[in-house]
């Protein structure tokens, strides 16, 4: 696992760096910062950690790690992606949860949000998710696509997500009703190899077909078919996107906590978090474009580590809630209450050295103070005062935050980041001693649709939910 293959053969020059200065006793005080204390022997729990998921990773139980070197896989659906190519002016992709926000993050990260992209074409294919099953959401989305210039592309691991499946019976329908048996050209599946139903639709239907590791989970598969072909369909550089993640899981399988910076948050983000109580993360990216990811790390960070038992059967309803705020626009709605509120979180600073653009302020003054002393500087500079300026303020106050920062922000380092990002959450796991890739608390609920909506086999839960129905209403 450690030495997966030679991809990148070159170095692709990501640099993403963490600055945890802002979380030690020295600059925020030792009620709310790490002292030396703290930190004493978290070296050797944080290569305790590498070790332990490095050997689970090698043995197979994990695969997320080995997504960015599947070479022959990437080379597949870019050829897909381009045989394709001009035959469609939307990408609509049928999928929920994992099998959704890794699309959308990088296509926010590479376009930016919606609906601030430029026109949509056969060129320029947009991506239209449908990750709900709001009726109202899903005509209208329908009613914005048209259906000889729609590419489908639906997504379920275990190929009977209710939300999923039903959306895509409404897509199929929709297709079909305007291209009869031509429809069939226009649907993508990923899905489990072995097993589901929508595995076996797609063989009946002769479906193109992309399949997901059984040792992928959804919140880790944005590097897998599942975030891989939308993304290629859109038409994304997805060699280059892996490249980077290639690249960055080199230095996250490294010893070395200068280089290996999934394994040093992880390690400073668990101290702040268990040392000094902040069971609040908020993901603050100064970085419009990574707004989507900040909702990708949101359920990537929820669903890994909120867990009611650790893996030696105790209880210990473990959990730190991950929030999504955006910078500067959150200065001005959520900032009032994390500098004077309970003192209950930890900010994550996303930023990078350098936008593509500068935002140039034009030089001619108005004589107004207000808007003189801007004439000439840039919105690139802004940002980064405004940023600079908030983490100041916040560690005025005593509230911990650090800061990861992209040299800039492009195919290779979004991958490189995402992948960090999930290692950190992998580490995270093992120093909570808690399985951070199941997700049972989230099986209960779905057993209970399944029974309300009639699927066979849920009688247990039906009769349950009916219980509770009875007990609510005080009958």
């Amino acid at each position: 696992m450690g030495s997966a293959g030679a991809w990148p053969d070159k170095l692709t020059n990501v640099r993403i760096s963490f600055d945890s200065s802002n979380l030690l006793s020295s600059l925020i005080g030792p009620e709310h910062g790490l002292t030396p204390a703290d930190l004493k022997g978290s070296d050797n729990a944080a290569y305790a950690a590498l070790a332990a998921f490095k050997q689970s990773a090698e043995q197979g139980t994990y695969g997320f790690p080995l997504l960015p070197f599947q070479k022959e896989l990437i080379a597949s659906i870019a050829d897909y992606a381009s045989k394709l190519a001009g035959t469609y002016d939307t990408v609509c992709v049928v999928g929920i949860g994992g099998s959704a926000l890794g699309a959308w993050a990088l296509d926010c990260g590479l376009r930016g949000q919606h609906p601030l992209q430029a026109a949509f074409s056969a060129k320029n294919p947009r991506l239209a998710i449908l990750d709900n099953v709001d009726p109202q959401f899903v005509e209208s989305a329908l009613a914005s696509m048209t259906p000889k210039k729609t590419h489908v592309v639906v997504i379920a691991k275990s190929g009977a997500t209710a939300e999923t499946v039903a959306t895509f019976m409404i897509v199929k329908d929709w297709l079909e009703a305007a291209l009869g048996k031509k429809a069939a050209a226009r649907i993508t599946v990923v899905t489990s190899e072995g097993r589901g139903d929508l595995k076996v639709l797609a063989t009946q239907q002769g479906y193109t077909t992309f399949h997901l590791p059984d040792n992928v989970g959804g919140r880790f598969s944005v590097l897998s078919a599942v975030g891989l072909v939308p993304a290629a369909l859109a038409g994304f550089d997805i060699k280059k996107i892996c490249k980077g993640a290639a690249e960055m899981t080199k230095l996250c399988w490294t010893k070395d906590l200068d280089k290996n910076v999934a394994l040093r948050a992880a390690q400073f983000h668990h101290l702040v978090w268990t040392k000094k109580g902040k069971t609040l993360q908020v993901a603050f990216p100064y970085v419009n474009r990574l707004w989507g990811s900040a909702f990708w790390f949101r359920q990537l960070w929820a669903e890994s580590l909120g867990k009611k038992k650790n893996r030696a059967g105790e209880v210990v309803h473990v959990g730190q809630t991950p929030i999504a705020a955006l910078g500067t626009t959150d200065q001005h709605s959520q900032v009032q209450l994390y500098m004077e509120g309970p003192n209950d979180k930890v900010f994550s600073f996303w930023t990078v050295d350098k936008f593509a653009t500068s935002g140039k302020i034009p030089k001619g003054k108005l004589g107004l103070e207000g808007f003189d002393y801007l004439a000439g500087q840039s919105l690139a500079k802004l940002i980064d005062a405004e940023q600079k300026a908030t983490a100041a303020a916040l560690t005025e106050e005593q509230r911990p935050n650090c800061n990861y920062t992209l040299s800039k922000l492009d195919e290779e380092h979004l991958g490189a980041f995402l992948q960090l990002l999930e290692f950190q959450t992998a580490f995270m796991g093992e120093l909570l001693n808690i399985n951070a890739f199941d997700q049972e608390g989230v099986e209960l609920g779905k057993k209970f649709t399944f029974a309300l909506m009639g699927r066979k086999g849920f009688k247990e839960f039906g009769d349950r939910f009916a219980a509770y129905e009875k007990k609510r209403k005080g009958k």
